[in-house]
């Protein structure tokens, strides 16, 4: 049924006071997972408390509002998706208490696993299973799905680590279970007992064959000789059979000593053949690849994001641990001996073993995007036992032959677990039929092997319609059996398990298919469509993205949320109101256009850029906010203020005149309780070298900030060019990137500026000469936005002569000066990190022996955003995230370092401290050369 259906229903629930969104924004944030699958909510609801949850739970069964509980909405399967009332149940992480001494937890459904394990680490413990998504997805999902990960080998599945269950049946019935159940006086669980007792043999014969048969009900955990345990028999139910409330968790010992193994192979089959071999030695995870992946990895991220590896096609990942480092050691030597193959090594270094396992993350995000052709999950985590691996993969990939399909595979090839992200062609129904056509054969392939068609992820509605082709008719009927028992009325996550959807309904289809939109472009609707739903945008991992979801904590705010919306919009789905919808606006208003997303996003979505264009054709032809007119001309206004003599001292008095400077705030936009930069008494253009120094040849772009608001910083980068060997001219001609056109949308004035300033740039780089930029974010938008801005083929060629100054002086032999015992608190511009990457600058810092602390993660000020009017508190918000708290933390010594203007204008108004740039860092050593800089 679809969301119409159920207006009824979700309008009591309303009018009993609850409060549940059906707004078309969060109709829409909901309506997709991380799956193929979409299904617009009737409603959306957020609770805060278990109280909460369980009142919402009465309230939809008492209406007869089916409802789908979700955790973090990175199901690949579908199964957090559902046509009535969404439960977003991630508010709901509270660690209620941790027992070191019991080693087990009882937790909130919407405690992040990884939050768990860092909670268990001081007392050297962790949540055993780690799913890819560990830093972001919930453990009321996990148990929903019945997680796994590379490391459920050593630990468990999470079947394997729940203790304890509090949930709510359909029939409203609350029950508190533990290990070794007994029906009691419930009715839920005498009903469930008798049908257990009058289908043993049919249990017993096709349940519990090998540990990644997570397909289905796990109805093994329900016989006599496991301790009829329905908490461990719930687990993997997918929702289908009761909410869960609270979850008590075991923790396992996290041993201190870790070794990674490497071996190759002649191809990816040979080495799932070596891997029930090394199985007896007890590793923690095995793990397979091929070259597939790690040539994506190279191709996508760089030589360098692949060290060595032994000689081969295929390779096994094995790791080992141990609380004694020479019993390691052994079982190291152990497992290099019964693994074969062409060769290995043993790596216990934990930076290395890290950066090996990097490939295989960086594979599993990079997957859905390494093909020729974008891939999706739908035959996504296969299993079947071990020792019959590496002939599946042989039919496999004959089988993927055979459909003229292609696939990236990997996985957990300890438990015969292999995912597979295969380019399947939806957009048309030719190629829907042939997604069917092969799912359905790779179903009988698996079940042929005694496998299972899910190994970690659920069937959802990707997989519950193949359920037949693994069980017999005796265990589908017994199934349906069980439903009936916990949820008479099918009212949990309908059309999932029991009574399936079909496999290719509910397709979200990756195309613009009724959208009206003018002027919307094959290349905007794919750019929206490339994000998949993984949610690593979630995540606080120590990356940037997405610094507004991690200040607000709602999915509108997240990279996946606003790409939902845009989906939506360019589908002539959901959002039907046009390049104005409201829905699109507040998606998109808090979008810091950090560009973060488009480096830390395993699909490369970029937000900015989209955001960029959304905006631009909102306002075509209409009048726009004063802050763009007034900030998106800031760097005109500079030029006109500095240019005349006098000028910039008198516009400071009078800027900072109580009166002036808030009916100023007032025109331009700009929120009241911002500062106002001051203008520079002379712009810096006009500055250039006393006396020209012999050396090798700059030239320094003098971009429009540093120009007009802060061209008292020029003196410490020739300070430091001229110490480095580099006779730098400073350019004179205006050259202006138009980073403020482009964040605001007025893309054809940047257009133009950038082909203006291809004009200046191109003939110097032509001749030969480096370009020293000086503001990260506008030395950004020429290995970004310009070359889709301006066709022009100067524009690659100006990108690559335009460096950064770590990047620059990466190219000489010069000795930074030594920094020893200066604590430096960086905080590298977004644009730095995401698009020019930071890593020179890391180098460079880590040879002047400062103890260096880098913020990870936005200041919150971004350019125009943090100042403008309805953006205060949420740019506050940010900079409390990560950037303030780093300075408090390190103290009124620390040097703060920031390259971006806008940075260091935050840490100016929020912190009250005057950060320094790189060349300002350098120079602090070195003797005064004032007399290097003239007027």
């Amino acid at each position: 049924m679809t969301a119409a259906a159920f207006t009824g229903q979700v309008a009591a629930l309303a009018a009993a006071g609850f409060a549940v969104d059906t707004s078309t924004l969060s109709r829409a944030l909901y309506s997709s997972d991380a799956s193929l699958y979409r299904v617009p909510p009737a409603a959306v609801a957020r609770p805060g408390s278990v109280a909460e949850l369980s009142e919402l739970v009465d309230a939809a069964r008492e209406a007869g509002l089916p409802l789908t509980t979700r955790g973090a909405g990175t199901s690949i399967a579908g199964n957090a998706i559902g046509g009535g009332l969404v439960l977003d149940c991630s508010r709901l992480d509270r660690i209620a208490h941790l027992d070191p001494a019991g080693s087990a937890a009882i937790v909130e459904p919407g405690v992040v696993p990884a939050r768990l394990t860092a909670a268990a680490a001081r007392h050297g413990l962790r949540f055993g299973p780690d799913p890819s998504t560990v830093d972001r997805c919930t453990v009321g999902g996990m148990i929903g799905n019945n997680a796994c990960g590379a490391r459920a080998l050593g630990y468990g599945r999470t079947a394997d680590n729940v203790l304890g269950l509090d949930v709510i049946t359909g029939t409203g019935e609350r029950l508190s279970l533990a290990s070794g159940s007994r029906p009691g006086d419930s009715p839920t669980l005498r009903a469930l007992h008798d049908l257990v007792q009058a289908n043993l043999g049919v249990i017993r014969t096709e349940f519990g064959r090998f540990p990644r048969q997570v397909s289905g009900y796990s109805l093994e955990h329900l016989l006599p000789e496991h301790g009829f345990d329905v908490a461990r028999f719930l687990v993997g139910s997918e929702g289908t059979l009761a909410v869960v409330t609270g979850a008590r968790l075991r923790l396992v010992a996290d041993l201190p000593h870790a070794a990674l193994v490497v071996i190759g192979y002649s191809d990816m089959a040979a080495a799932a053949d070596a891997t029930p071999r090394v199985l007896p030695l007890r590793p923690t995870a095995v793990e397979g690849l091929d070259r597939r992946i790690t040539d994506v990895v190279r191709r996508r991220l760089g030589a360098s994001a692949v060290p060595d590896l032994p000689a081969g096609e295929g390779w096994l990942f094995v790791e080992l641990t141990d609380a004694d480092p020479g019993s390691l050691a052994e079982r190291a030597a152990a497992v290099l001996a019964a693994a074969g193959g062409l060769g290995g090594e043993v790596v216990t270094d934990r930076t290395q073993a890290s950066r090996l396992w990097r490939i295989r993350a960086d594979g599993a995000g990079l997957a859905a995007v390494g093909l020729a052709k974008p891939a999706h999950a739908g035959w996504e985590d296969a299993a079947v036992p071990p020792e019959a691996l590496g002939t599946y993969l042989r039919d496999f990939d004959a089988l993927l032959a055979a459909h003229g399909l292609h696939g990236l595979p990997y996985g957990h090839f300890g438990e015969g677990c292999v995912h597979v992200r295969i380019d399947f062609e939806l957009s048309s129904p030719k190629g829907v039929e042939r997604y069917r056509s092969f799912v359905e054969a790779a179903a009988e392939l698996a079940a042929g092997y005694g496998g299972s068609c899910s190994g970690e992820h659920g069937d959802g509605r990707a997989r519950s319609e193949l359920l037949g082709r693994m069980y017999s008719s005796q265990s589908l009927a017994l199934f349906a059996a069980v439903k009936q028992v916990f949820d008479p009325d099918n009212l949990l996550n309908p059309g999932v398990l029991v009574d399936p959807r079909p496999l290719d309904a509910d397709l979200r289809l990756p195309a613009a298919t009724g959208s009206r939109l003018p002027r919307l472009d094959s290349g905007f609707v794919a750019a929206a469509h490339r994000c998949t739903g993984v949610g690593k945008c979630l995540a606080d991992t120590g990356g940037v993205m997405c610094p507004s979801y991690q200040a607000t904590g709602r999915e509108q705010d997240s990279t996946r949320g606003r790409a939902h919306v845009l989906q939506e919009l360019v589908n002539g789905t959901l959002v039907t109101g046009g390049w104005r919808a409201p829905e699109v606006r507040e998606a998109l208003d808090l979008c810091l256009s950090c560009k973060a997303c488009a480096s830390e996003c395993p699909t490369g979505i970029d937000v900015a850029a989209l955001k960029s264009r959304v905006l631009a054709e909102a306002y075509r032809g209409r009048p726009r906010p004063r802050s763009h007119y007034a900030l998106g001309r800031l760097p005109t206004w500079g030029r006109l203020v500095t240019g005349v003599p006098g000028l910039a001292p008198l516009a400071n008095a009078l800027l900072a005149a109580p009166g002036v400077g808030r009916a100023v705030k007032w025109l331009a936009g700009v929120d009241g309780r911002r500062s106002l930069p001051r203008f520079s008494r002379r712009g810096a253009r006009r500055s250039r070298p006393a006396a020209a120094p012999e050396g090798r040849p700059v030239v320094v772009w003098v971009d429009s900030f540093t120009d007009t608001l802060d061209a008292d910083r020029l003196v410490a980068v020739l300070r430091v060019l001229v110490s480095a060997g580099f006779a730098p001219t400073v350019l004179r001609r205006t050259a202006c990137c138009g980073l403020p056109w482009i964040t605001t949308g007025q893309r054809d004035r940047a257009a133009d500026l950038i082909r203006r300033s291809l004009d200046v740039l191109h003939p110097i780089v032509a001749a030969g000469t480096p370009v020293l930029g000086l503001e990260p974010s506008c030395t950004a938008v020429w290995r970004s936005d310009a070359s889709e801005l301006v066709a022009d083929p100067r524009v690659a060629e100006v990108a690559a002569g335009v460096r950064t100054l770590a990047e620059l002086l990466a190219t000489t032999n010069w000795t930074p000066p030594d920094l020893t015992g200066t604590t430096v608190v960086a905080q590298p511009h977004c644009h730095h990190s995401a698009v020019l990457g930071w890593a020179s600058d890391e180098r460079l810092l880590a040879r002047t022996g400062v103890r260096l602390v880098t913020v990870a993660g936005c200041c919150g000020l971004a350019g125009n955003f943090g100042v403008e009017r309805g953006h205060y508190e949420t740019s506050v918000a940010v900079a409390n995230t990560h950037l303030l708290p780093a300075v408090a933390a390190a103290g009124p010594d620390a040097v703060l370092l920031a390259d971006g203007f806008s940075c260091r204008l935050q840490l100016a108004d929020l912190a009250g401290r005057r950060a320094l740039t790189l060349a300002e860092l350098l120079t602090l050593p070195l003797p005064s050369c004032q007399n290097l800089v003239r007027s």
